[in-house]
């Protein structure tokens, strides 16, 4: 099992979780955080510290795409390990649905297998 950041992190972006993880496994884009998930130990202690509850195990139903998804962009975003502000609507946008379409259009076809 690993841990993976899933679709509530874009366009909020909190980072309470990159402080506590021991072995510094997450990576910062523009928009969103993800978990290297072969590099993350399974440990669980950022989950709770997610404000929005965007980090999940992977072992969950549906989760292959933010499997992939993470794995994609831990290989070309930095490694980020201290807490910043999140963005500016992060409030707004906590629980909104359909944002890994608008902010990453052009994965979503290949993470659902049509593309």
């Amino acid at each position: 099992m690993t841990y993976v950041v899933t679709e509530n992190c874009i366009a909020c972006k909190y980072t309470d979780c990159v402080e506590v993880c021991p072995v510094d496994c997450f990576h910062e884009g523009e928009t969103t955080l993800v978990i290297h998930p072969d590099e993350c130990i399974d440990c669980g202690v950022c989950e709770p510290e997610c404000p929005a509850g965007a980090i999940r195990p992977d072992t969950e139903a549906g989760s292959e795409i933010w499997v992939a998804f993470n794995r994609k962009y831990a290989s070309v975003w930095p490694v980020v390990t201290e807490r910043k502000d999140p963005l500016p609507e992060a409030a707004i946008r906590d629980g909104a649905t359909g944002k890994l379409g608008e902010f990453f259009p052009e994965d979503v076809a290949s993470l659902l297998g049509k593309g």
